[in-house]
């Protein structure tokens, strides 16, 4: 099965893990849209508990952009996630969404050629962070 994320673990906070995924992902072109803080917002509606999970929505507006025109079904796939997890205190899981994963969704070939494009994007701000 193809991989449907790119992911490494850091030693790091939560939260500095935050920026600095923020800040490897603007290096590639890519702006945050969103940010749901997952174990919160699980706490709120169930009273269950979970490890410190965020989750950020991150979009390439360009490659949005072309996505976009050659398919407009790509809308109900983005933004691409941004999975920040601790696994234990100090240890923090960085999962970042390929494009190319979610686009084979749609059996469009060309879509998914775009989205190798943003693959590397993505696997260059991962080895950033």
């Amino acid at each position: 099965m193809a991989a449907i994320n790119f992911k490494r673990q850091i030693q790091d906070t939560v939260e500095h893990a935050i920026e600095r995924v923020t800040k490897a992902l603007e290096d590639e072109g890519f702006g945050i849209l969103s940010r749901i803080d997952m174990h919160s917002k699980i706490r709120e509606k169930t009273g269950k508990e979970i490890v410190p999970t965020v989750i950020l929505g991150a979009c390439n507006p360009n490659l949005a952009y072309e996505a976009y025109c050659a398919n407009s079904d790509v809308a109900s796939l983005l933004p691409c996630n941004a999975v920040i997890r601790e696994i234990r205190p100090g240890t923090i899981s960085v999962e970042l969404a390929a494009p190319s994963g979610l686009m084979r969704i749609l059996g469009d070939a060309k879509l998914t050629g775009l989205a190798r494009e943003a693959d590397a994007h993505i696997e260059r701000a991962l080895a950033k962070v």
